[in-house]
């Protein structure tokens, strides 16, 4: 597929979507339903032993990841994630791709920016700019610790220097700080890629964002809530407002409105709560034979490096033409090719659907991925392009950490298991 059919693909896509959502409600193959699935475990060793290995592998209270922040410029921030003064020439804003009801992403195989309208499916034929990867939730961003960001990584925090598109220019030594920054800059995210906009900003250097991040300040600081708002907040005046206040008080906003927050897990691990029979022994194989625990470990349930599995590829791609090469578009090192960042999986079971393309609706198939993803291949109806570029990809996963041979009844206690990660995500945002 062509990166310029985006009509086409919206519309095939949206087929696609709505014809394998219904099986994210399916029963499982003995006919319970995954939410009936709760009798009580009783085995006392095996409990033990989950909690130990659990904690081993870096389970913490949510306690622990909190960052306490300003009530006021949280406050500022609350108005900005909501606001469309946030796009430059689109009426999009922070809100309009990460969303409670899909458990703070919005629901898309695909992101669609600029000019998008509506929420989850009914966006999707909506006209707007349709983007290479699936939109990130975000659970935990900011909080102690997380220091790496987006799929591919082009935002990370290493040896105390943030590392970015910006070089030696980023704008804080703090991660989040840098990564806000860039959305309200991106072509067809945020930013409507016209004749207009390439000829004024678009440059091979950080002044063109400079220039659109300097108008979005002036927005927010005449703004009639906002800028009173962030006045406040900073002790300045609004004719002193700058991008930086704009970019801090979301900053603010996201780490406590996504902070982790309580699970089931964390209560079974630390205060000795109840387990069902099938998330205890999806946390068995969790931590054991599915090898889970080797890259989804730490605080976040991930080692926030990159690593390769052979999800199916939806959508043109970063690359374009069906192909999406992750972390090696950011160092182009061949090594990185088809490398992306271990998803944290606080909430995973509320954000379907998953991969970096969005092509897989149901969990289950996202795990059936790790290992056994020609099982998800439909190679005969593949073009010879699309084979070629899963067999480079298989290449990559097959020298990762590989599961044992997985049963479905292992995969459906997994997904038990990850459910006990949940946590409530009812917004403040309005």
């Amino acid at each position: 597929m062509k990166y310029g059919s985006e009509v086409t693909f919206a519309f095939s896509l949206a087929l696609l979507f709505v014809s394998v959502l219904a099986s994210c409600q399916r029963t499982s193959e003995d006919g319970i339903a995954r939410s009936k699935i709760t009798e009580p475990a009783t085995d006392e060793m095996r409990m033990r032993v989950l909690r130990k290995i659990a904690t081993a592998n870096g389970i913490v209270r949510a306690s622990a990841l909190r960052i306490a922040v300003d009530p006021d410029r949280r406050e500022a921030g609350r108005l900005i994630f909501s606001s469309n003064l946030m796009s430059v020439n689109g009426s999009i804003s922070c809100s309009s791709c990460h969303l409670e009801k899909f458990g703070s992403a919005d629901g898309l195989p695909n992101a669609i920016g600029v000019g998008g309208k509506g929420e989850g499916v009914a966006r999707m034929n909506s006209g707007g700019s349709i983007l290479p990867r699936n939109t990130l939730p975000f659970w935990g961003r900011g909080g102690k610790g997380f220091n790496t960001f987006f799929w591919d990584g082009k935002v990370a925090s290493q040896n105390g220097q943030v590392i970015s598109q910006f070089g030696k220019y980023a704008p804080s030594s703090d991660p989040l700080l840098v990564a806000i920054h860039l959305p309200s800059v991106e072509l067809r995210e945020m930013v409507a890629d016209t004749s207009q906009i390439r000829s004024t900003f678009v440059s091979e250097d950080v002044s063109a964002a400079d220039s659109i991040q300097s108008a979005l300040a002036t927005r927010f600081a005449e703004d009639s809530k906002i800028g009173p708002k962030l006045a406040n907040a900073y002790k300045t005046t609004r004719g002193e407002i700058t991008f930086a206040e704009v970019a801090d008080a979301l900053a603010s906003f996201i780490r406590d409105e996504f902070r982790i927050q309580p699970t089931r897990l964390e209560n079974f691990v630390f205060k000795d709560g109840a387990i069902s029979k099938a998330e205890l022994a999806g946390g068995i194989v969790f931590y054991g034979r599915g090898k889970c625990s080797s890259c989804h470990n730490g605080p976040y349930f991930s080692d926030l490096k990159f690593h390769a599995v052979a999800m199916p590829q939806a959508g043109f791609g970063k690359n374009g033409f069906g192909i999406d090469e992750g972390r090696y578009n950011v160092t182009q090192d061949p090594a990185d090719r088809f490398l992306f960042r271990t998803p944290p999986l606080h909430n995973v079971t509320k954000t379907s659907p998953y991969s970096h393309s969005g092509s897989l609706p149901r969990l289950e198939d996202a795990i059936i991925a790790h290992f056994d993803p020609l099982r998800l291949a439909e190679t005969r109806k593949m073009s010879i392009g699309e084979r070629a570029n899963l067999y480079a990809r298989l290449g990559p996963a097959s020298r990762e950490i590989l599961p044992s041979a997985l049963s479905d009844t292992d995969v459906r206690d997994l997904v038990a298991f990850l459910s006990m990660l949940e946590f409530d995500t009812r917004s403040s945002v309005q």
